[in-house]
């Protein structure tokens, strides 16, 4: 249950959720986090002054996002906004799990009141640290947020499956570990604190003694407050409203609230739920059994490329070995040049493994964490997160698709020594052309709003137009194929990859000018683009996660875009020639990292030699 810990710590505090409450996007906060990180926002963005304008009339008033700027300059968390015009910049702050938040516009003030029934200043807005929504508090505050008690429940079992061994609770020095339980003091004894604290006589005689493991779970299954309605506190939830997907109350119904929506009986909500979170939960284990078994298949490759690294130097030594001493200056440097391959296969392969446990780990917590849902006997909480978790399991198990589990790095070394000739050609002696070409961004001929990270593989941008950066290595023959994963997707931007040559406008969209040959795609569909002209839109778009292929064909002059290992669309661009680099041009809303060295697809490599 340990990979579940992730699940049940609060964004802000970094510490387990204390009193949870569950913001409208489904992500919940501690009440007291809830209320430090309230800001104030003008008059004009109140929801009084905003249903006065019949501009909105929804519960909670969600801001305008465009007047924000969500993300620091560099990098890919979340970051402070530049408030509004009127106003001036909030710095944030980190939280202890690295997430950034804002801090309290102003202390808040001295009360008794609990974080939920204290009072919050006027036109309060809470951003959520996850999803960076923004909305504006109505006249409820707080306490118009339901309590997530299903979670409080899942924290307390697993706090207390934490535990190592259960102490006496009455040992006045270092407790000794409990060896019984009274169910009705509801206290863990060793033996000598029972034999001093609970004789078995007198009015004593008749309590239930039993072992501490048993204690344990009879504390779990012990019956919790029912869940009552946000808007009616003296209410329970009874029923089910499937158009706004939460329980309501029979006032609910009565004020005509939820009069014209169709309601279902809880207890019959709660069980269908269930139904389709377990079912959903059957895909996500698959997904999760095929990864465990694909991480094994890495491991082995890593042994593998070791052993092939040995075998090749060995075979390189042997030629080197055969030649003059002129050839040995020469020697040292193409070992250099394998010992690079090496690294790269390795570190390619590495940070699949990273990346692909880093994955697991999430699945695993979130499978771990539903199923302790699903033993939620409370109905009402249950509801109110079944919808959110079930999207969750099945966003999840979509992220596990078709190319997920595929090695990025073969375990071969194409490299081939030509030692045909003699001493006359030994200060040209090199490796014959790779199969495949590896290579990084170019921060030298970048746009300098480009942020770089990761050894210049990962990038993102400072600004909200677009900017161009290319890759180091340009190709005027061969077959060349790389991808590019979306690691950050946010208000639906287009991106665009594709080639471009050396000279390109870096200050546009690629594709803008007649030097770059480019696909841009947004969160819907894609359209292929050379100086200014859009062709051959097609449907399918990207989010985070997603990959992006490029294949560039010299020997046949095509190049051809790939989304989530599926062709996108027919052949981009044909009689494509000259010096061509890798391209792409993003936004700050947008963060991608490059994949080099890829084997063509087989399905192109099967296509290529049948034509």
């Amino acid at each position: 249950m340990e990979e579940m810990e992730e699940e049940l710590k609060c964004p802000v505090c970094g510490s387990f959720y204390r009193e949870p409450i569950i913001l409208p996007c489904s992500h919940n906060l501690c009440q007291a986090c809830a209320r430090n990180i309230l800001v104030q926002t003008p008059e004009s963005e109140s929801p009084q002054s905003r249903r006065a304008s019949g501009s909105g009339v929804s519960d909670y008033d969600y801001l305008d996002l465009d007047k924000m700027s969500l993300y620091s300059e560099a990098d890919s968390g979340y970051g402070s906004y530049g408030g509004f015009a009127s106003a001036p910049t909030t710095p944030c702050q980190r939280s202890p799990n690295g997430v950034r938040v804002f801090p309290p516009a102003m202390p808040p003030p001295a009360t008794h009141l609990s974080p939920a029934l204290a009072p919050v200043p006027r036109n309060s807005c809470i951003t959520c640290p996850q999803c960076h929504r923004s909305l504006i508090l109505d006249d409820r505050g707080l306490r118009g947020f339901p309590k997530n008690r299903v979670l409080e429940g899942v924290i307390d079992r697993y706090q207390q499956s934490k535990a190592a061994a259960l102490k006496c609770q009455l040992c006045e020095k270092a407790p000794k570990e409990a060896t019984v339980m009274c169910e009705q003091c509801d206290v863990f004894y060793c033996d000598p604190c029972r034999l001093r604290c609970h004789p078995p006589r007198g009015p004593l005689a008749k309590h239930r003694l039993v072992p501490p493991a048993q204690g344990r779970v009879s504390r779990r299954l012990s019956p919790r407050k029912v869940s009552t309605c946000t808007d009616h506190e003296l209410e329970n939830h009874s029923m089910y409203c499937v158009q706004c997907k939460m329980p309501v109350c029979y006032q609910c119904l009565e004020e005509g609230k939820h009069s014209s929506h169709e309601v279902k009986a809880l207890g019959a909500m709660w069980k269908l739920h269930k139904s389709q979170l377990s079912q959903a939960l059957n895909g996500l284990s698959d997904r999760a059994k095929e990864a465990k078994e694909f991480l094994v298949q890495l491991r082995n490759m890593v042994q593998q490329i070791q052993e092939n690294n040995v075998e090749f130097e060995a075979c390189l030594v042997a030629q080197c070995d055969a030649l003059i001493d002129a050839l040995n200056r020469r020697k040292a440097q193409l070992l250099a040049r394998v010992n690079k391959e090496h690294e790269h296969k390795l570190k390619v392969v590495r940070d699949q493994i990273s990346h692909c446990t880093v994955k697991l780990r999430q699945t695993t917590g979130l499978m771990e964490y539903c199923l302790e849902v699903i033993k939620e006997n409370d109905p009402s909480g249950f509801l109110q997160i079944s919808d959110a978790l079930i999207r969750r399991v099945h966003l999840t198990e979509d992220q596990w698709g078709k190319g997920t589990l595929t090695p990025r790095m073969t375990t071969d070394f194409d490299l081939s020594l030509d030692n045909s000739s003699l001493l006359q050609s030994i200060h040209q002696l090199d490796f014959v052309q790779m199969k495949v070409a590896w290579f990084a961004f170019d921060p030298g001929s970048a746009h300098s709003d480009i942020i770089f990270s990761n050894d210049n593989l990962t990038v993102t941008c400072s600004s909200y137009d677009d900017r161009v950066v290319l890759g180091k290595t340009g190709f005027s023959k061969g077959v060349h194929y790389w991808e590019l994963t979306v690691d950050r997707y946010d208000n639906h931007p287009d991106p665009a990859f594709g080639v471009a040559r050396i000279d390109v406008m870096k200050d546009v969209m690629l594709g803008k000018d007649d030097k770059a040959w480019a696909m841009y795609v947004d969160n819907n569909r894609s359209w292929f683009m050379h100086n200014n002209s859009h062709t051959n839109r097609t449907e399918g778009g990207i989010n985070k996660g997603a990959t992006i292929g490029v294949l560039l064909d010299l020997n046949r002059k095509t190049l051809t875009f790939f989304v989530n290992d599926e062709q996108q669309g027919p052949i981009a661009f044909e009689n494509v020639e000259g010096l061509f680099f890798p391209a792409v041009s993003l936004n700050r809303n947008v963060q991608v990292t490059l994949h080099t060295g890829l084997p063509v697809p087989d399905f192109y490599s099967s296509r290529a030699s049948i034509a």
